[in-house]
């Protein structure tokens, strides 16, 4: 079951977290303290080792957001990234993200509804 916790859909949490950005293609209004704020609660509450950012339907992609991104493997966390975009996944690459974050070209397995 997936709910939305204010800019993020969390399909699942727990040791492995998943989070999504509700099928947004353009994240320009993603408010970053906010999703911050938000991805640190979810962390600290349901103890998340694995967090993964199911990209799908995410086209454009802000450098902040990467950056916010990329700034959870600073908690402790192992950081994926599953079904970015072609331009997203060029960005990742030509900044060297994809050495820092595992990313996957792959459906993610959500839980049933």
């Amino acid at each position: 079951m997936s709910f939305q916790q204010g800019t993020l859909t969390v399909y699942k949490a727990g040791p492995l977290t998943v989070v999504g950005f509700g099928g947004q293609d353009a994240l320009a209004k993603v408010n970053l303290a906010e999703c911050r704020d938000e991805l640190v609660k979810l962390i600290k509450e349901h103890h998340c080792t694995t967090l993964a950012f199911d990209l799908t339907g995410v086209r454009l992609m802000p450098s902040g957001t990467l950056g916010l991104i990329a700034s959870m493997r600073k908690l402790d966390v192992d950081v994926h990234i599953y079904n970015p975009s072609p331009d997203v996944r060029d960005v990742l690459e030509i900044t060297k993200l994809d050495t820092l974050i595992h990313v996957h070209d792959i459906d993610i397995e959500q839980p049933e509804t």
